[in-house]
């Protein structure tokens, strides 16, 4: 869709280049999301960092999926995020989340009108960034080869964004009656197979196998571009691509006071507590 296709809005930026910890960035995302329902938060496009390195896994995806004994080992987060989807460590990249009522017309309609939408936006970042980047459209395949794997960059789902066939973007969302979240991750820099670390498998083979697997479906930008490319870059160009695709005002602004206080209870009651992270 073009900018022409949606009015003229105004959205918040929320620019977090400061790493933060996986229990305190999905209480974020999800504090902002209950904002947004209850009418007290703008629409709102989110950037921010991880530190240190966090597992995270979907809304019902098993724990058991997760070693946790390695995760440990390695000084690593393991977080239960408010969306569905495979697991993900979260290191080295851009995260963005988008918060906004299931009204407006960039996420109206169903999970995958919105990804189709809001891909558009990541699509010209990383165009501008001079990486030839396309929708991934093959929902047979995904369904046949990704509902079993337990890690997200194994398989793209659709809309999501591929170079040359490997993954270079996952996304994922939660659609509520009066709000809708949707955030996903851009890996930047370093061993996409890092992962395979964190997740459980029955010997070292198995893993080794998994390994050369995510490594031929996936990718980051400093492999695709042979350069480094910054945090600062990388989340210019994608709030440029929102701010072209989506026609928006993007205003920075920070977490109200109601926003963080919603924060600091769902990190110390919700993500980061062990029945949550447990629960399936």
């Amino acid at each position: 869709m073009s900018a022409e296709t949606y009015p003229r809005t105004r959205w918040r930026l929320l620019w977090q280049p400061e790493p933060q910890p996986g229990p305190w960035n999905m209480a974020v995302d999800e504090a902002v999301l209950q904002g947004v329902m209850d009418g007290t938060s703008p629409p709102t496009l989110r950037l921010y960092a991880w530190a240190p390195p966090a597992l995270s896994l979907g809304v019902n995806q098993p724990v058991a999926d997760a070693d946790l004994a390695r995760v440990q080992a390695r000084g690593w987060d393991v977080v239960r995020r408010l969306t569905g989807g495979r697991a993900i460590l979260h290191t080295d990249e851009l995260t963005y989340a988008v918060v906004a009522r299931p009204d407006d017309p960039r996420v109206r309609g169903d999970v995958l009108a919105a990804y189709r939408r809001l891909s558009t936006a990541l699509l010209w970042a990383l165009r501008a960034l001079g990486v030839p980047a396309e929708w991934d459209t093959r929902r047979d395949a995904y369904q046949t080869q990704g509902r079993h794997q337990a890690v997200c960059f194994q398989v793209p789902a659709v809309y999501e964004i591929t170079v040359q066939g490997r993954k270079l973007v996952g996304s994922a969302q939660a659609r509520k009656i009066r709000g809708v979240l949707q955030h996903g991750t851009l890996p930047l820099t370093g061993d996409i197979t890092r992962i395979v670390d964190a997740l459980a498998f029955p010997d070292d083979a198995a893993r080794g196998r998994a390994r050369a697997r995510l490594a031929e479906r996936a990718t980051t930008l400093e492999a695709l571009l042979g350069r480094a490319v910054a945090w600062e870059e990388a989340a210019q160009a994608v709030a440029e691509g929102f701010r072209q695709t989506l026609n928006l005002d993007l205003e920075p602004a920070g977490l109200t006071p109601a926003e963080r206080r919603r924060a600091q209870y769902l990190w110390e009651t919700k993500y980061g507590a062990r029945d949550w992270t447990r629960r399936v």
